[in-house]
């Protein structure tokens, strides 16, 4: 009974563990799916087809729902008069598209053949290098001496990208589906590429998460449903709250964040959990 008591808690630890990162992580540029796939990996908690790390995103989705309800419904209720917020909101809508596409053609294959932990590590260190150079060459304007010209300014509102732009981003975000690229990193540098401010892009990585996250939430339940059991339901709540809490505190500290210090930390994070995560597997395997 002790043993069976202890385990039961060492299990409970280790979902409290992967629920924390998956909210702490969903919308910062570190790979969310990343960092739970090394987690588990090494403290060894694995569900059945991943059914627990599909149901706690659900508090992830709600956090940022719950953080940008009074921004939604001030966008759904200009849409019959405001012709900027039917745009906006069409342009995430066009942004969501390919991940879509993609992910609903080939996400079998990409788990089946992507997601390892070797491959996370590669990825994790790669992208931190290019959101530091991203960070560093791609930055806010700056004036020109002697009061001379800025630079072209970059488009600082959301509701200023363009269909175009909006596309462009969400072809970025199918670069996420491989494990550890992290989808609010690739959208991010995507959003800056094309000329959006640090704090616009992050921010229309947060609006564009809404869609995608839902229908990646709908389609892993939709294929997964049948390994849910009644025996799993506490560590799930566990999870579900786990993740609510800590990805609404990022989601209502991490713009600021980057407005001031950009994405450096995030690039450095990841460059040293890809590395730790290399020599962890070259250790113990």
């Amino acid at each position: 009974m002790g043993n069976s008591r202890l385990m039961d808690l060492v299990l409970i630890a280790k979902a409290l563990v992967l629920a924390v990162v998956e909210g702490a992580t969903e919308f910062i540029p570190v790979s969310s799916t990343g960092h739970q796939l090394l987690i588990g990996h090494f403290i060894g908690f694995h569900s059945p087809n991943n059914t627990f790390e599909v149901l706690i995103q659900l508090g992830a989705i709600l956090a940022i729902l719950y953080a940008y309800f009074g921004k939604l419904w001030s966008i759904a209720t200009a849409l019959p008069n405001d012709p900027r917020a039917r745009r906006f909101v069409l342009a995430v809508l066009i942004a969501f598209l390919p991940a879509a596409i993609i992910g609903g053609l080939f996400s079998k294959y990409i788990k089946f053949y992507l997601f390892n932990p070797w491959i996370v590590c590669a990825t994790l260190v790669a992208g931190g290098l290019v959101l530091l150079v991203i960070d560093d060459t791609v930055g806010e304007p700056k004036a020109a001496p002697h009061d001379g010209p800025t630079e072209h300014p970059r488009k600082t509102d959301v509701f200023e990208f363009s269909l175009p732009m909006a596309l462009k981003i969400g072809l970025f975000q199918c670069i996420a589906m491989i494990p550890g690229v992290s989808r609010s990193g690739a959208t991010i540098v995507g959003a800056m590429l094309m000329g959006a401010s640090k704090r616009s892009a992050t921010e229309f990585s947060f609006y564009l998460a809404m869609p995608t996250m839902a229908g990646a939430f709908a389609k892993d339940l939709l294929d997964n449903y049948k390994n849910l059991s009644s025996n799993d339901a506490l560590l799930i709540v566990i999870g579900f709250v786990a993740a609510f809490i800590s990805a609404l505190i990022v989601v209502r500290t991490v713009l600021d964040y980057v407005s001031r210090h950009g994405f450096w930390l995030f690039a450095w994070w990841r460059i040293i959990v890809g590395s730790l995560g290399f020599a962890g597997l070259i250790i113990f395997g």
